[in-house]
């Protein structure tokens, strides 16, 4: 036997009937000696020897190996991720990420993590073989202190859970918007939430991370303990670990106020002057957030306000605009009646997807001038592929980042002033207009940065959890962080695990 077989699997700390069923599956393996002594090896049989040692360590009912059940493969949101791996593990706890991450070290295994796996990008969340696929949605817990004021959360759990999970107690955290989609990558992005002008991004809501790190250890990054890496987690992305637990605060915001409502095309530049108007004078009221996604056909407009009211003032500026349709009428609900309306808006019909975002400062005409463009482009790619694409302003006040710096601050480097994040969300059907279509919003992205430097009005950020695989959010951060995020991610993780064999993410070995 190879002494540094003996040596790894006496480092898996495993019972000694899995110890040596392990052992006997490395040896069988010529490849496995052949890696070790740095000759040539089979990448695809060795990582299937990796598969096979994990099904001995985990059990069977964790590890789906080749030939891997499509439907598993197929849970991601996007076709474009519809990858198959060697094998899915599915870990039910932290021990279990710790001996899938040992495995795929000393193998140097080619690995992606999913969490909702509601990344269109592909790689992100999800490989193609050989490659290992850990696959969280196992860890799905939430549960509450017993003073109420820390949500635990699993990454694997989904925000429309989390919801209904704090809805009884008349609680609700700073997460994602849309239900569906999973915990962890949300919150690893920044997570911009409908009141994180009030209380900051999801990120920014963390108390304390529980993450594995990429030789096997376990350990927590919080104010006190490892703040350096908690620092870095607060919108660094998947450099640095995997987490298995989010304790996130939790925050006292259940009844609110809301509606919905439908306009034609012709309003466009109407519900625009109104955005714009709200922006400069109503975000002001930070219990206050707009959301507004233009198509081709409707313009959605949401009005949405963090308790209960009859009519806020911030929103007076729609009042001066029709509405075609009211979908939602003001109502006073909650976080997860809100939610589930969300839900209810959503498709399941399975199509390739991507999005893209950009950051502007505030400005009417800007704002128009790139829909106009926004608009050619989308009844072009439409007419010549069928794809839908969306115009999204995301209004972001000088709140927001008061209220991060306040928790503690993130690198993710957001200016203090009034601005907007805008997002683009395609959907179409066909591979063979992957590049067609993907051309549309690119070149929309371009129109943002010409017309937004001529005018004074660039800012350079551009949201993770928006970004799109040719994007590179976290060199938006700004220099002083990028160094500061790539010296912690070197302490926690000398030998580049999540930089090397990472399949995918915004990394920090590209920026």
């Amino acid at each position: 036997m190879e002494p540094q077989i003996q040596s790894f699997v006496d480092s898996l700390a495993v019972p000694a009937t899995q110890a040596e069923s392990v052992e006997r599956v490395l040896n069988k393996d010529p490849n496995v000696a052949a890696f070790l002594k740095g000759e040539s090896w089979a990448a695809a049989a060795l990582t299937a020897t990796a598969c096979a040692s994990l099904k001995v360590i985990l059990g069977e009912g964790k590890v789906d190996t080749k030939p891997v059940n499509q439907a598993t493969a197929n849970e991601n949101w996007s076709q474009t991720c519809w990858e198959l791996p060697t094998c899915v593990i599915t870990p039910q706890n932290k021990k279990d990420v710790s001996l899938a991450l040992k495995i795929i070290r000393f193998f140097m295994i080619q690995f992606a993590v999913r969490s909702g796996g509601h990344s269109p990008n592909p790689g992100w969340s999800s490989i193609d073989e050989p490659g290992i696929l850990i696959d969280l949605q196992k860890l799905d817990q939430v549960s509450l202190s017993a003073d109420k004021k820390v949500a635990s959360l699993g990454p694997g759990g989904r925000w429309g859970k989390v919801y209904e999970a704090l809805d009884p107690h008349g609680l609700s955290v700073i997460g994602g918007r849309i239900p569906q989609v999973g915990v962890a990558g949300v919150i690893l992005g920044g997570g911009f939430f409908h009141f994180s002008g009030e209380h900051g991004l999801a990120a920014d809501n963390v108390k304390n991370f529980e993450v594995v790190l990429a030789d096997g250890r376990i350990v927590n990054a919080n104010a006190a303990e490892n703040s350096d890496l908690f620092w870095a987690l607060k919108g660094g992305g998947s450099n640095f670990g995997i987490v298995t637990k989010f304790d996130l605060y939790t925050i006292p915001v259940h009844d609110i106020w809301y509606s919905v409502s439908i306009y034609t095309p012709d309003q466009a530049y109407a519900c625009i002057d109104a955005f714009t108007e709200w922006q400069k004078k109503g975000s002001s009221d930070l219990k206050s957030t707009v959301a507004m996604i233009i198509g081709l056909e409707t313009i959605t407009l949401g009005l949405l306000y963090s308790k209960t009211s009859t009519s806020p003032a911030a929103f007076e500026p729609f009042n001066k605009i029709t509405p075609a349709v009211v979908a939602v009428p003001p109502t006073n609900g909650t976080v997860l009646s809100l939610t589930q309306i969300l839900a209810s808006t959503s498709s399941s019909v399975p199509m390739r997807h991507d999005y893209r975002g950009i950051s502007s400062g505030v400005d009417a005409q800007l704002y128009k001038d790139v829909y106009k463009v926004w608009k050619e482009k989308a009844t072009t790619v439409h007419a010549s592929t069928g794809a839908n694409m969306t115009f999204v302003l995301q209004p972001i006040p000088a709140g927001l980042t008061r209220a991060s710096k306040a928790k503690g601050g993130n690198p993710m480097g957001i200016p203090e002033k009034n601005h907007q994040w805008w997002t683009t969300l395609v959907d179409w059907t066909d591979p063979k207009d992957d590049a067609t279509v993907r051309s549309a919003p690119i070149a929309i992205t371009e129109t943002w940065k010409q017309l937004s430097k001529q005018r004074g009005l660039e800012v350079p950020y551009i949201f993770m959890n928006d970004a799109s695989r040719d994007q590179n959010p976290i060199a938006s951060y700004g220099k002083d962080n990028v160094q500061r995020l790539k010296a912690i991610a070197a302490k926690y993780d000398p030998a580049r695990v999540f930089q090397n064999l990472q399949s995918g993410g915004f990394l920090l070995k590209n920026v």
